[in-house]
């Protein structure tokens, strides 16, 4: 019936069986007890009661007996009431405990004791109790036939006809004597016994057919489901999952059924997807482009993947620093050993042979591999191979060496900046020569340092947000200043961001540049000798007037009225001053000019520009037109402009006399136009004329050195190069618009004063 693997005592149905029997067999017990025991109250009560009503007939029956005092009346009415089947006794006593009738004779007249049990219902207490419940009036005892009696004392109680009939009683007394009756319980006792036999047989008979019943719907519905649920289980965990539940299991049992079969099925398909999971990780573990092996505490390789085989081939049990690297011994720093003794991953680069001899380099982390208690029981190390790497890693260290030969050999110096510090961060060997700084004197230090403290802020903002900054003066490590035009690159340096700075040194560039733009000036001075001597002729002949006006009348003696001495006084002042200003312009003019910059108003140096050649211009019947507007300051060198304008105008006048003599006697246009206004930001100036214009194809020569269109001896070329140069210096642009035999124009743009170029 049940396994053999499971005893009987252990069993589920025996279990159930024994706890439902015992619960079975003590409500049973308890239910045939309590019964019983109810039975033989109900029987006593009943028997108590109709000896009670026996005694209250007997004192019915007799009180007519006793109102006529007639005592054969009382004796026979006992006797044949005591000849009853189960009456054993029938005794009247007086109060002071005398038998006075009875069913039997020789008791008659006999007196008992207070404390008999009869007599101590009532007199147990003093006074003697006058009323007694039935049930205390109640007594049991075993007769000499060995049968239980049942006597019940009834108290004769004192009416008023019996304190006024014929034998007088005082009024005072309430109890006059008592009626004891004695019945059999034979009858009775064996009518309980009988009772209680059948009760137990059918205590016994209902335990068994209900055990039986409960049995056997343990077995059927229980029993049998379970065994067949335990050995699905048993399948289950054999790998069998597909069971079919039967159609007549609709209980919880069913349920759990159910439950079972859908738990295989789960099972199945978990199962199913960890065979699939297990097999695609295995395939991983052997696809992955790297090496991976497990190894024990000694070493050996417990397992390894395909890439690590076929790279090493290595034999069955044999030690990893055998296969790696052809040891005969453990490495001396092995991450497995120290991840065997720490439980922590491990980082190294190892070297070693393949299986073909050639050398290579891999990058190695190991992983410790524990069991369910928590022990390290294996390493998995994976390594990466770094033998490309490696290789890489020289040809960079060499390109490295190479570049920093190129970069040390560059004959400009170079710096490597901190681009949010300006911090000197490296710099070229070509920065000692220029600069005289050593290593040690510049590293750490701000790039800053080495320029004028007034001009640092704003070369702070030009570096980072140009790239190139023209004409800018630095020191040296001997106090010198140079001029250097600076290259700005933005890069990395050692993961940081970085400004490489190229300085070029144009200190002697400049030098030479300023005697031409010097040479230029008194070029252009002498060849301006004409005009400025008619401009300096005309005060001079107001001063001859005057002086000789007044050398006449002083030689005659004769008085000058007052005013116009005055007059030609002031006069021949203010004719002073001219000549001055003319010579003080052309002494300003033709000084060298300073590199640095300043605050330029354009109309200003445009004015005094065209003040030099305005008598030239009127000789020559040329018209001026000018249209200065409002515009900013630009960041310059007032003479350096002025020689640019200055270049300007003889390019627009000699261009204006060369029409002319190609046309001969006709006339045309002879105007110059000089226009400033702002655009786009920019500060513009134009200087345009109506002359001979320039040919097609020459245009974009215009500003080279030496080039020029005029004819021979007429001029150097070296204007228009040097103005070009001076507007570049000043971050401006200069342009030429020409239409061949009707005029042309400069236009040059500078940045307004305060704006980054």
């Amino acid at each position: 019936m049940l396994n053999g693997s499971v005893s009987i005592h252990r069993s589920l149905i025996f279990r159930l069986i024994a706890m439902v029997g015992l619960v079975l067999f003590i409500n049973v017990l308890g239910w045939a007890y309590f019964d019983i025991v109810y039975q033989e109250k109900h029987t006593l009560k009943e028997i108590v009661e109709s000896c009670d009503r026996l005694g209250t007939t007997i004192k019915l029956g007799t009180h007519y007996a006793m109102m006529n005092n007639s005592r054969e009346d009382l004796n026979e009415i006992t006797k044949n009431i005591g000849r009853q089947e189960g009456i054993e006794n029938i005794r009247i006593y007086n109060k002071l405990g005398e038998i006075k009738f009875s069913n039997r004779p020789e008791e008659v007249d006999t007196r008992t004791s207070i404390k008999a049990d009869a007599c101590c219902i009532c007199h147990k207490s003093e006074p003697p109790a006058e009323e007694v419940p039935l049930m205390e009036r109640t007594r049991i005892f075993d007769s000499p036939a060995g049968y239980r009696l049942l006597g019940v004392i009834s108290p004769i109680y004192n009416e008023p006809s019996c304190s006024s009939g014929c034998h007088v009683h005082p009024k005072d007394k309430k109890v006059l004597g008592a009626l004891d009756v004695v019945v059999s319980l034979k009858d009775a006792d064996t009518a309980v016994q009988d009772y209680k036999r059948w009760i137990i047989l059918l205590a016994v008979l209902s335990f068994a057919v209900i055990s039986t019943i409960i049995f056997s719907f343990l077995y059927a519905f229980v029993n049998r489901p379970i065994r067949k649920l335990i050995s699905w289980t048993r399948h289950i965990a054999l790998g069998k999952y597909d069971h079919s539940i039967e159609p007549e299991w609709k209980d919880e049992i069913g349920q759990l059924g159910h439950a079972i079969a859908t738990m295989g099925k789960r099972i199945g398909e978990k199962q199913t997807e960890l065979n699939k999971q297990r097999d695609e990780y295995q395939e991983l573990f052997e696809q992955v482009p790297c090496y991976i092996t497990v190894q024990d505490r000694d070493l050996r390789l417990i397992r390894h993947n395909r890439e690590f085989a076929s790279t090493f081939e290595p034999r069955p049990g044999a030690f990893c620093f055998e296969v790696y690297k052809c040891r005969c011994d453990a490495c001396p720093d092995c991450p497995v050993l120290q991840t065997f003794n720490d439980g922590l991953p491990h980082f190294s680069e190892e070297c070693g042979v393949d299986k073909k001899g050639k050398e290579v380099s891999w990058m190695c982390r190991t992983s410790p591999l524990r069991d369910e208690e928590g022990n390290i029981v294996a390493v998995m190390q994976m390594s990466l191979d770094a033998t490309e790497r490696r290789v890489l890693e020289e040809e960079i260290r060499r390109s490295e060496q190479k570049y920093r030969e190129i970069f040390n050999n560059i004959p400009n110096p170079i710096f490597v900046v901190a681009r949010g510090s300006l911090d000197i961060l490296d710099f070229n060997d070509s920065v000692a020569p220029v600069y005289g700084y050593a290593k040690a004197d510049l590293v750490g230090t701000s790039f800053l340092d080495m320029f004028e403290e007034t001009e640092r802020h704003e070369l702070a903002r030009e570096l980072v947000g140009t790239d190139s900054i023209n004409q800018v003066r630095q020191k040296t490590k001997d106090g010198r200043t140079i001029f250097v035009n600076i290259r700005v690159s933005h890069s990395e340096y050692l993961g940081r961001e970085a400004l490489l700075v190229s300085t070029i040194d144009i200190t002697k560039h400049l030098m030479a540049e300023q005697q031409l733009i010097q040479a230029s000036k008194m070029a252009t001075l002498g060849e301006m000798a004409t005009g400025i001597a008619h401009e300096l002729n005309q005060p001079l002949s107001v001063i001859k007037t005057a002086s000789s006006f007044i050398v006449k009348k002083v030689g005659k003696a004769e008085p000058i009225q007052p005013d116009i001495l005055s007059t030609m006084a002031g006069e021949i002042d203010g004719q002073v001053d001219r000549a001055s200003r003319i010579i003080n312009h052309l002494r300003e003019f033709g000084r060298k000019s300073e590199v640095q910059k300043e605050r330029v108003d354009v109309n200003e140096v445009l004015e005094k520009a065209l003040a030099i050649f305005m008598q030239q211009l009127k000789l020559r019947k040329i018209d001026v037109v000018k249209r200065l507007g409002d515009v900013p300051p630009v960041m310059a060198n007032a003479n350096r402009l002025e020689q640019v304008f200055v270049n300007l105008l003889i390019n627009a006048r000699d261009a204006i006399e060369e029409k002319g003599e190609r046309l001969g006697h006709l006339e045309f246009e002879r105007t110059i136009f000089l226009s400033t206004g702002v655009s786009g930001g920019k500060v513009v100036v134009e200087v345009r004329d109506t002359g001979a214009g320039i040919p097609k194809g020459l245009a974009e020569r215009i500003f080279e050195p030496f080039f020029t269109t005029k004819r021979v001896g007429k001029g150097t070329g070296l204007g228009l190069s040097i103005s070009y140069s001076i507007v570049q210096d000043y971050d401006g642009t200069i342009e030429v618009e020409s239409v061949e035999n009707e005029g042309a124009g400069f236009i040059t743009r500078f940045p307004a004063a305060g704006e980054a170029p």
